[in-house]
């Protein structure tokens, strides 16, 4: 019977504990693929290896990038990020479940004349006191409380560690793209070097014909002023060149003289085909979109950590404690002053605190979706923009082709009248800058393609595979 009334009381607080308990949170629901309906691009691709870059086959490329992964600032933040955040987890988990303590302490104290305990009472006016004991405490976890906190700093791990293979991935294409670009301008250096040969050498013959008063003085300043243009090509592509190698320096975080030697070599082509299942797996390829699916993940565990607030805490504490005031004594079985006690936390009057902390979570998670969704269609735009761009610079490569070979055909049309004196060399000099010219515009056509390789590397995700199925993955509706 006289359990009774305490029974009732613990169940009137846990009700006073609850009240105003918010309702469960529906489960949020994701967008599992990426909007790329409608996109006229060419399928049968395959998707990124791991190591992408190899597929050129350029062993100074693939210095170049191991040295970034080695000593590139923006890597080593993204790595320490991820650091940090597991260190969180350890931290989440270190709070929760059973807690032991070891203290031990020795004090000396003088009593006060007009204390409650003169010392003309005792008999002495100063003590000593020692204390040695071992305290442990565990505190239930019935609501999920501290399980729901675990795991969200482990989701928040994980998507750091997807942040840190998104970084990298950024690193590598910034690398490879800066490299090419190099090549594309020393390929450009030849021919630019070329046609400045060929301007200097119309420039003799136009000299030649204005001092045999065959034309006009106007016929030179055109000549210079077109020798003038060709060697600012030239200035200008050996600026882009050198400056590609300072950013090359910068990405790879060493100094310009600790790069690997950086020859010249035609820059490769590849096709720009898209995996046939593009759309339904692009979400699970990009190291980005992974991280979002995380974080909201985390959120939603935050959510359920906040609600479980709302319940009461029961913690059961035990003290093994040994008390003297005499230090020889301190270990004697009389010495001893074990404690047990339980202990009930009620948030009664803490209901706004936990409200606000709620809110708050439950604005994370609007806010954790609204990034995925957005980290999706940013994705698949990236997608489709490197598509689209690879079939138009494809496009215009057919047709740059033909005018290559048109040029040269008048070239060698030219050479042919020369060499049978009906015209004089500066038909075939004119003919050959053109068709120069039409060889520099397929090279940077070349690169611009090559360049969009890259960045289509980089748009699939770039071998990365997220490596765990979420909560979400069954989801197939957006988010309202």
């Amino acid at each position: 019977m006289k359990a009774l009334p305490i029974a009732v009381a613990a169940l009137v607080a846990v009700s006073v504990g609850c009240a105003g308990l918010p309702p469960k949170h529906k489960p949020v629901q994701l967008i599992e693929s990426a909007p790329l309906e409608g996109l006229e691009a060419a399928g049968g691709g395959d998707w990124p290896a791991q190591e992408w870059w190899k597929r050129y086959q350029d062993p100074t490329l693939d210095q170049l990038i191991a040295l970034g992964g080695a000593n590139s600032p923006t890597l080593a933040t993204a790595h320490a990020r991820y650091d940090s955040a597991r260190q969180s987890v350890r931290l989440a988990a270190a709070e929760s479940g059973a807690h032991l303590d070891a203290s031990t302490d020795a004090n000396r104290q003088r009593l006060s004349d007009n204390g409650l305990f003169p010392p003309q009472l005792l008999g002495f006016t100063w003590y000593n006191q020692f204390d040695l004991g071992l305290q442990a405490s565990y505190t239930f976890d019935w609501w999920g409380k501290q399980r729901d906190a675990v795991e969200a700093a482990m989701d928040q791990a994980h998507a750091a560690q997807a942040d840190r293979s998104a970084a990298a991935l950024m690193l590598a294409s910034s690398i490879a793209d800066t490299y090419f670009g190099w090549q594309s301008d020393q390929n450009r250096l030849s021919l630019a070097r070329d046609k400045e040969i060929a301007v200097a050498s119309q420039g003799k013959v136009t000299a030649a014909r204005v001092r045999a008063e065959l034309d006009s003085a106007d016929e030179l300043n055109s000549a210079d002023l077109a020798l003038a243009a060709a060697r600012e090509q030239i200035a200008a592509l050996e600026g882009s060149a050198s400056l590609r190698v300072v950013a090359l320096a910068a990405l790879v975080g060493r100094p310009v003289s600790e790069l690997p030697p950086l020859t010249a070599k035609p820059v490769p082509s590849f096709p720009g085909a898209l995996p046939d299942n593009v759309r339904i797996d692009l979400i699970s390829r990009r190291a980005d979109v992974t991280a979002s699916r995380w974080r909201v993940e985390a959120a939603e565990k935050s959510l359920a950590s906040a609600r479980a607030e709302f319940f009461p805490d029961v913690t059961v504490n035990a003290l093994l404690g040994l008390n003297s005031l005499d230090v020889g004594r301190l270990l004697e079985y009389g010495s001893r002053v074990p404690e047990a006690g339980a202990a009930i936390h009620l948030p009664i009057f803490d209901a706004g605190r936990l409200k606000a902390r709620y809110g708050g979570a439950a604005a994370a998670i609007d806010s954790a979706v609204s990034s995925y969704q957005d980290a999706v269609i940013s994705a698949a735009r990236d997608v489709a923009t490197q598509a689209t761009t690879r079939a138009q610079i494809d496009a215009q490569r057919v047709q740059r082709a033909r005018e290559v070979d048109a040029a040269l055909r008048m070239r060698n049309s030219a050479a042919a009248r020369v060499r049978q004196g009906l015209n004089d060399s500066r038909s075939e000099l004119m003919a050959t800058e053109s068709w120069i010219e039409q060889r520099d515009a397929m090279l940077q056509l070349d690169w611009a393609a090559l360049s969009a390789d890259v960045a289509l590397q980089r748009a699939l995700g770039g071998g990365y595979e997220s490596p765990q199925k979420l909560a979400n993955s069954s989801s197939t509706t957006a988010a309202p």
